[in-house]
């Protein structure tokens, strides 16, 4: 059949479908994400919630890599960003696919979509053997109020990689991840499980400067592509998102960059407030946004939350602090920041009675602490340790090994 008696909608399926196989063959992805045995993959409505930078495109394409062949188009990738869609309603598109024979659509920046969750659930209705799998930022932009789609969707959250994923990529072993419970009964077990084929020490701060983003691996300056992911964050996550006006898009960038370089964790809302031009409530939101967008970890005293103002306020993760050129930020400030970011995922983290001091679940004290430093003894707090490999007793914990509870 001559090109121009194909159908149209056929000619525009089979763009999609010579990029989704080029995407396919040139996708590599170097570990197995834990996520991807988490999620149940035969549920109908799957979104893969994350912040910019973490994978969520790779972790897609993986996915369609590993379960289906390119050939046999029954699984098709598509970025929601394409202008295409701009003049086409998505309930269309996906129609096309179907009577290709399509049944996994994979539909990438699904929030860049006008109306995005009613046009998926538009989808979900009108063609009941579709599965549909979609990926948006960690941005939320009214979805709270949106119960149709957080009652059909089945949603996982996506993060950078573990200290314990850096060490399978870095050196081809396959460490298992623990709970919190494991780490704290039988740390000196565990130990004996790793030390004697790695070093974690060697590799922590590789971690610490560039491990948590999965982009490290492209081989660019690392530096440069994270602070473009930021801005990105920034510009489109949240003043997009947010539907905030770009005149203020400065305020929330210094605000990011005050909360950086200053060594004390324990925010002065009223200082950054006149430092930025605008109120103390719009700060605590500016800090909410940026805590959304997985730019800092907001940390409050226990039984506290939003809207009163966090106990301390800590960048993300320690890749962000070193992205900022922040000389003056001292180790105890990074060590911390990454302590937090290994646990905030599945347990509560607040804010102890004392510098480097937190306490977890509401019944567990964890003090964050260099190995030369003297602690006083208390059989009820638990000490983190950095500087070492090792623990020097039974409430003594190495830090690094908190990177292995995901």
């Amino acid at each position: 059949m001559p090109p121009s008696e194909i159908p149209i909608y056929q000619r525009t399926m089979e763009t999609f479908f010579q990029s989704h196989a080029y995407l396919i063959e040139h996708t590599n992805a170097p570990i197995r994400r834990a996520l991807m045995d988490s999620i149940d993959w035969s549920y109908r409505l799957i979104g893969i919630r994350g912040p910019r930078g973490v994978g969520r495109t790779q972790f897609l394409l993986s996915y369609a890599k590993d379960n289906f062949d390119p050939r046999m188009r029954q699984c098709l990738y598509a970025n929601m960003n394409s202008f295409y869609f701009q003049g086409r309603k998505l309930v269309d598109f996906a129609g096309d696919f179907v009577k290709a024979g399509g049944q996994v659509l994979l539909l990438d920046q699904a929030f860049k979509l006008p109306n995005w969750r009613e046009q998926i659930i538009e989808c979900y209705e009108h063609f009941p053997l579709l599965r549909i799998i979609y990926s948006t930022t960690s941005v939320r932009g009214g979805e709270n109020d949106h119960t149709e789609l957080n009652s059909l969707a089945r949603q996982y959250w996506l993060h950078g990689f573990s200290f314990r994923e850096f060490i399978n990529l870095q050196t081809g072993e396959n460490f298992r991840a623990y709970t919190l419970k494991e780490l704290l009964e039988d740390h000196k077990g565990i130990l004996k499980t790793i030390l004697p084929k790695v070093r974690p020490w060697e590799y922590f701060q590789q971690y610490l400067h560039h491990g948590y983003y999965p982009f490290f691996l492209e081989g660019r300056n690392f530096t440069e592509q994270l602070l473009r992911a930021m801005n990105t964050m920034i510009e489109v996550d949240i003043l997009f998102i947010k539907q905030i006006e770009l005149k203020y898009l400065e305020r929330i960038k210094k605000l990011l960059y005050l909360l950086a370089v200053s060594e004390n964790t324990t925010p002065n809302v009223s200082r950054l407030a006149e430092e930025i031009g605008t109120s103390r409530a719009t700060v605590m939101n500016y800090l909410k946004y940026l805590e959304e967008a997985r730019l800092v970890n907001l940390v409050y005293k226990e039984n506290e939350g939003f809207p009163k103002k966090p106990a301390a306020v800590l960048l993300h993760n320690p890749n962000l602090i070193y992205s900022i050129y922040s000389p003056s930020i001292s180790e105890q400030n990074i060590m911390e920041t990454y302590f937090v970011n290994s646990l905030w995922r599945h347990h509560t983290v607040n804010k102890g009675r004392r510098d480097g001091l937190y306490r977890i679940n509401g019944n567990v004290e964890i003090h964050v602490c260099d190995r030369s430093k003297r602690v006083k003894s208390d059989p009820n707090i638990v000490l983190a340790r950095y500087n070492t490999e090792v623990g020097r007793g039974d409430n003594e914990i190495p830090l690094w090994l908190f990177g292995f509870l995901y």
